[in-house]
C-alpha cells in the first residue's frame, strides 16, 4: 500500500494578484514615499516579494535573509537556524519583513527580534497567508494577505521538500491512499 499526492486549488492566481495589489496599496499609504528595506525569508517568499515590490513606490533595498525550521517535512522542528543574514544596512532604516506564510508564529517572532538588533527606525511584518490555528506565540501582523485554514500549501513560492515553488496557484497538498 502507498499513496499518491493530489493538489486541490485553494487560492488561484486572479485571487493572488488581487491580494498582493491590496497589500501594495496599504504599503504604499503608509510609508507614503519614505525609504523603505525589504527584507525577503527565503525561499518562499521569493515569488511573492517580487510581485509585491514591483507595485511599491517609494525607494526600496531588497534583501533576503535565510531561516529553517521544516527541513524536508511537514512539521515545523521548532528550532529555527538561520542560514544566511541580512547583508545591507538597516540601522535607521524602516524595515518590511515578507514572508510567504505564518503558522506557528515562532520564526516571524524570531526573525522581528534579530532585526531589532540591527537598530532600525521600525520592523514590520507582511504576510501573505497566516494559519492562525497552529499559533504557538503571540505575533503582530501589520501587513496579512489572507487567513488560511490548517492545511499544507504548496504553490506561489511554498514548497513541499523543494517541490511545488513554481506553481500559479496556492493548493493543498493532500495525500490519498491508493487501492
Amino acid at each position: 500500500m502507498g499513496s499518491q499526492t493530489t493538489l486541490k486549488i485553494l487560492i488561484d492566481s486572479q485571487n493572488i494578484e488581487d491580494v498582493v495589489c491590496r497589500l501594495a496599496d496599504e504599503i504604499n499609504r503608509d510609508y507614503n514615499g519614505k525609504p523603505l528595506t525589504v527584507i525577503g525569508v527565503l525561499c518562499g517568499s521569493f515569488i511573492f516579494l517580487a510581485d509585491l515590490v514591483r507595485k511599491l513606490k517609494m525607494p526600496l533595498d531588497v534583501d533576503f535573509v535565510g531561516l529553517s525550521s521544516y527541513g524536508d517535512g511537514r512539521e515545523t522542528t521548532e528550532h529555527i537556524h538561520m542560514t544566511k543574514c541580512p547583508g545591507c544596512e538597516l540601522a535607521g532604516r524602516e524595515v518590511l519583513i515578507v514572508e510567504d506564510i505564518t503558522d506557528t508564529g515562532l520564526t516571524s517572532a524570531f526573525l522581528t527580534e534579530h532585526l531589532k538588533r540591527y537598530k532600525p527606525a521600525s520592523v514590520k511584518l507582511c504576510v501573505l497567508l497566516d494559519k492562525p490555528a497552529r499559533r504557538r506565540v503571540s505575533l503582530h501582523i501589520d501587513y496579512l494577505g489572507l487567513t488560511v485554514p490548517d492545511e499544507f500549501l504548496v504553490g506561489y513560492g511554498l514548497d513541499y521538500a523543494g517541490k511545488y515553488r513554481n506553481l500559479t496557484d496556492i493548493c493543498i497538498l493532500e495525500d490519498e491512499a491508493e487501492c
